[in-house]
């Protein structure tokens, strides 16, 4: 995983996270181990996927404590099994216990992303077509969810507003037209910014290509008109595909060339992947 999911806006997260879960102690844990106690817990994969998150998942147990540890016995990316030992935490028990729940939500979440993306991106095998995500994340999670379509074999998309410029169809209107919303974008814009335009028809296609946009959106058209639009872009500009994409479509959105297709749903409709901490021993 990319160093940035451990900078200080990624612990503020887990920190944010930890706090709301116990805000005012851990009552359970604190009636059954009132001192501190050494012990260890195991993690298992109760489902086949794609592991994603490993450092969150272990990061939210070491600012509770930082003497914790965590033997990761898999990386980010790998494929796992049912039943498969995926690492032992050790440490404190009341950190154990206090710290599971938060822990196990981050790496469900994120594993579900990788396992969704990975059965996407596999069906771009042998295409020159990439597999790209959107801004459609959990609010304060884009760190983590962004972190998780690498894992999964995705790519990520601009990060914020702040990255990139993508002229949709609000800015279009606001501006008055395309021609008109990528000269603004020229005249503000960071020259090492591209200009993105999404286009929900050819007139508007054509339009953005004479505009001089560096990358085309088509957005939820027909497979015959993305076709024709792929057809008069001729590599003038790079291509996106997007709109409902899913994994009975998008070998044949490849198959017209385009060079990104982009998936608001791996981040927004991956189900997490089920996992567990079990078998908690002292020691």
């Amino acid at each position: 995983m990319n160093p940035i999911t451990m900078n200080l806006v990624a612990d503020d997260i887990i920190r944010f996270a930890l706090r709301e879960d116990m805000n005012a102690g851990d009552l359970s844990t604190e009636s059954v181990c009132p001192e501190r106690r050494e012990a260890e817990v195991q993690l298992i994969a109760k489902a086949e996927g794609v592991i994603a998150g490993l450092d969150v998942f272990e990061r939210a147990f070491t600012l509770l404590d930082p003497c914790t540890s965590f033997d990761a016995r898999v990386a980010d990316g790998d494929a796992v099994e049912p039943g498969q030992l995926l690492g032992i935490v050790r440490g404190d028990a009341r950190v154990l216990l206090s710290g599971e729940r938060v822990a196990l939500n981050f790496l469900q979440r994120m594993s579900g992303i990788a396992t969704y993306t990975r059965r996407m991106a596999a069906a771009l095998e042998g295409t020159k077509t990439r597999l790209v995500d959107t801004r459609k994340t959990t609010p304060c999670l884009r760190i983590f969810e962004k972190a998780a379509v690498e894992a999964g074999g995705g790519a990520n998309h601009r990060y914020n507003l702040s990255q990139a410029v993508m002229l949709k169809d609000n800015h279009i209107d606001a501006a008055g037209g395309i021609a008109a919303a990528v000269a603004g974008a020229r005249a503000h814009a960071p020259f090492v910014c591209t200009v993105e335009v999404e286009c929900e028809d050819l007139d508007m296609v054509r339009e953005a290509l004479e505009a001089g946009a560096d990358i085309i959106m088509l957005d939820n058209m027909t497979h015959e008109q993305m076709a024709e639009a792929v057809a008069l872009i001729d590599g003038r500009a790079k291509v996106e595909a997007s709109g409902n994409v899913d994994a009975g479509n998008i070998r044949a959105l490849a198959d017209l060339g385009v060079d990104f297709i982009s998936s608001g749903a791996l981040t927004h409709s991956a189900p997490i992947l089920d996992l567990s901490l079990k078998h908690l021993r002292m020691v």
